[in-house]
């Protein structure tokens, strides 16, 4: 299923599909940077310290680049 919402709440990302059915969560990190960068209907971006992962819609890591 597609990502259709992803939202931070604290220190955790939700990340939802079209049905609004949560389909997994990420710790956003507790820098004064870290969090959702972005998301598109098949990834989410999320920055803890110098590092942006990425998730596909199934909550699995797909990619990590530094942040700058």
């Amino acid at each position: 299923m597609a990502i259709a919402n992803a939202v931070q709440r604290g220190s955790w990302v939700y990340v939802y599909n079209e049905k609004n059915q949560q389909i997994f969560t990420q710790s956003a990190g507790s820098g004064p940077n870290d969090g959702l960068k972005g998301y598109t209907s098949s990834s989410v971006n999320i920055q803890r310290g110098s590092w942006i992962y990425t998730y596909n819609e199934k909550g699995q890591q797909t990619g990590t680049t530094s942040a700058r």
